[in-house]
């Protein structure tokens, strides 16, 4: 492989997996709600499920997509819902939750989102359509490349969505920072 591909590959990865989406503001979102640390098994559930996907369409699954393509709306149809359903838990009064107000996440959270992520999906598409658009031919080398650099950039630029929301979280919670909030929406 060699630097010029690592060049292009980043040069069209890193936009589409560092741009917003569900995941990386649902990432910003538990980092400002969560901190950093708490927000961690978010990180592994949807990596975890990003990495499957790589292995699940650099092995065949982008066939039946298009044969299906009913089933892509229906993924999209499920995920608004549970992306709204999340949004709800993160912004409902502490009083509702019955807990000590902060909502707990865990790792299933992330592979739910993941799994329902039609951005996920489509970024791992182009992945494999731009840079081994003849699958059946590629070897297991040049795939398993392919969803290994896609795992480090996903985790990377996760984290700095999570550090990003953590940071937000922390300005947010001043008092002078809350009071000028107040004056500005008034």
């Amino acid at each position: 492989m060699s630097m010029e591909f690592v060049i292009t590959w980043l040069a069209v990865m890193l936009p589409l997996i560092f741009s917003p989406g569900p995941a990386n503001v649902t990432f910003a979102a538990a980092g400002a709600s969560l901190g950093v640390r708490q927000s961690l098994p978010l990180l592994a559930g949807i990596d975890f499920i990003f990495i499957l996907k790589g292995f699940v369409v650099g092995f065949g699954l982008m066939t039946w997509f298009i044969d299906y393509p009913v089933s892509l709306r229906a993924l999209q149809v499920c995920g608004v819902i549970y992306l709204v359903y999340l949004a709800y838990s993160f912004a409902k009064p502490s009083k509702l939750q019955g807990q000590s107000g902060v909502p707990k996440i865990s790792i299933w959270n992330g592979m739910v989102i993941q799994i329902l992520n039609v951005k996920g999906w489509i970024i791992t598409f182009t992945m494999f359509s731009v840079f081994a658009p003849n699958l059946e031919t590629e070897s297991a080398v040049s795939i398993l490349t392919l969803i290994v650099m896609m795992a480090i950039l996903n985790i990377s630029t996760h984290f700095c969505w999570i550090a990003f929301g953590g940071w937000l979280g922390k300005i947010s919670a001043n008092r002078k920072s809350q009071k000028m909030r107040g004056m500005f929406f008034l």
